[in-house]
């Protein structure tokens, strides 16, 4: 009886069952690395050419037609097989047909093991640069925004409850540093990366005399691996991938939560344009913010991802096992969610623009200078413990008289505290509060500037 797969058929003796090849096959989501599936044999084709396992004319050959081949798929002309099981086999089938027995020779010295390990890493490899790309585009904006907004004041929170006033450039920077980091983590996962299995071949490297630090130079490695069966066993590049995405959505998901409170009726601090946002097939007065909305909602699906792939990995002996089949649609998917998420904030965040008076109105509600009163009666010479005191007995009043602090005449105030005088106003203004911010790292709307200045000095460097 034939075989199914005539690449590897030849110990069997009969033909893969019809729903097993089906059910075994990851064609259908691996040909997405067609590319690097071609790069990744056009080196190794040159490599077996420099070491004398394959003559010039062979070399020659095999490019010719790997280079036919991608450009039939990227025009959309050829046929993928589930027969043929995967991207790999397809390709080769494929060049087999085109150039005769020239193309059975390229697979040699390697295995669909290394081979595999080697696209994952070159694919994810391209694909992270888009999304270091696009999370730089996105921190761009907010430093843009954070510039025109460094004047503008609205309540800074703890419990969600108003706590001190700060600018809303201030607030802005501080999404800024979290994507710095999560920049850092996704760089420096790309260093892990930047790591070549091929040549470990199934699991114990190979007897041809192969150069694998020349294939490694070629495919743009920084060096190849060091112990074959972890080249072909391990995905902890694409766990470790995962894991940054993953706090990326995090700190996403952050801004996103607050973008819808700041977009509320409630709060109406800022507005989104309308091509950010939907309506209500019911309702015809409703704008809603749905892209932060679904970035909030996708961060549980990347979570999900992770914890997929660290099972996955979790209980698998040396080498390779057909578990590992199932690392690609996970780590696809986060790769998909990253870029569109990415791609629709750094869109979207440049335009938002801010409700300044709302901003304003809400940092003068809840008593948001209230410590800068203690501060105040501390520098005359009050215990901080008795000037606590004195600050929540004046709220006390506010509350009862329905008077913010700064609102409150001279003799209302000194009736809690006689070290109090005229100058104490200069504190208990939204403007003086922010601006008495005035070191590295403070509310200041002259530290939103140069923080500003800074980081994008920190971007031009990339």
């Amino acid at each position: 009886m034939s075989n199914t797969n005539q690449q590897w058929g030849g110990r069997f003796s009969e033909a893969t069952d019809a729903f097993v090849a089906r059910f075994t096959a990851s064609v259908d989501f691996d040909q997405r690395m067609y590319r690097q599936d071609i790069q990744g044999s056009i080196a190794h084709a040159t490599m077996l050419a420099k070491v004398g396992v394959l003559t010039d004319d062979e070399r020659d050959a095999i490019i010719d037609g790997l280079t036919e081949i991608l450009g039939e798929i990227e025009r959309g002309e050829f046929e993928w097989s589930v027969e043929l099981e995967d991207v790999h086999m397809n390709i080769e089938a494929a060049l087999t047909k085109k150039i005769g027995i020239t193309g059975k020779k390229l697979h040699t010295g390697r295995s669909r093991n290394d081979q595999v390990a080697t696209d994952i890493r070159l694919y994810l490899r391209d694909e992270l640069a888009v999304i270091l790309s696009e999370l730089t585009r996105l921190q761009q904006g907010l430093l843009d925004v954070a510039e025109r907004e460094a004047d503008t004041i609205m309540p800074g929170f703890t419990h969600l409850q108003t706590a001190q006033p700060v600018t809303f450039g201030h607030h802005l920077l501080a999404w800024f540093e979290m994507l710095q980091r999560d920049y850092g983590r996704l760089a420096d996962c790309g260093k892990r990366l930047n790591v070549m299995p091929l040549g470990a071949a199934a699991l114990a490297g190979t007897t041809y005399p192969i150069d694998r630090a020349y294939t490694a130079e070629l495919l743009g490695f920084e060096r190849p691996s060091e112990n074959s069966l972890d080249s072909v066993s391990d995905r902890d590049f694409a766990i470790e991938f995962c894991a940054a995405g993953s706090l990326l959505m995090t700190h996403l998901s952050r801004a996103s939560e607050e973008l819808v409170l700041w977009t509320s009726s409630q709060f109406n601090f800022i507005d989104l344009p309308d091509r950010f946002c939907t309506g209500s097939s019911i309702m015809p007065q409703k704008k809603n913010p749905d892209v932060p909305e679904l970035v909030r909602g996708k961060t549980g699906r990347v979570n999900g991802h992770l914890i997929s792939l660290l099972t996955l990995m979790k209980s698998q002996p040396l080498a390779y096992n057909k578990d590992n089949q199932e690392d690609k649609e996970p780590l696809f998917d986060v790769i998909d969610t990253l870029q569109g998420c990415l791609r629709a904030y750094a869109d979207m965040v440049p335009a938002i623009t801010s409700k300044k008076e709302n901003m304003r109105e809400a940092a003068m509600r809840g008593f948001s200078t209230a410590t800068d009163l203690a501060d105040y009666l501390v520098r005359k010479g009050v215990a901080f413990r008795d000037a606590h005191d004195i600050v929540g007995r004046s709220v006390a009043f506010g509350i009862a008289e329905s008077k913010d602090l700064s609102e409150m005449t001279l003799e209302e105030l000194r009736q809690f505290s006689e070290v109090i005088s005229d100058d104490v106003f200069d504190v208990l203004t939204l403007e003086g509060s922010v601006a008495a911010r005035n070191h590295i790292g403070g509310t200041a709307p002259d530290q939103v500037r140069a923080a500003v200045a800074r980081a994008r000095e920190v971007l031009a460097a990339r």
